[in-house]
């Protein structure tokens, strides 16, 4: 992969995490902050990708599927407490 495709791709993921990151800290309710993080763990996983696709290392590709599993079970667990309660 080109060198300055990696980079921009690589920025365009780092803003993108810094705008769920300002959405998840900033949400006016409980559930636009969940959504922003869950964002914020999509576009990680994406870039853990990109970076092991870059690198030729399937040790990034495993670690994201891993991160991906269980961000999946934490948002149902935040989904599920935002929505009932404990």
């Amino acid at each position: 992969m080109n060198l300055v495709l990696f980079t921009v791709l690589l920025s365009i993921g780092v803003a993108g995490v810094v705008l769920c990151l300002f959405r998840g800290l900033k949400g006016p309710t409980a559930s636009d902050r969940a959504v922003g993080v869950d964002g914020m763990i999509t576009i990680t996983t994406a870039l853990m990708v990109l970076i092991g696709l870059f690198l030729k290392s399937s040790i990034y590709l495993d670690v994201s599927l891993v991160y991906a599993v269980l961000a999946f079970i934490g948002i149902i667990a935040i989904a599920r407490y935002l929505e009932r309660g404990l």
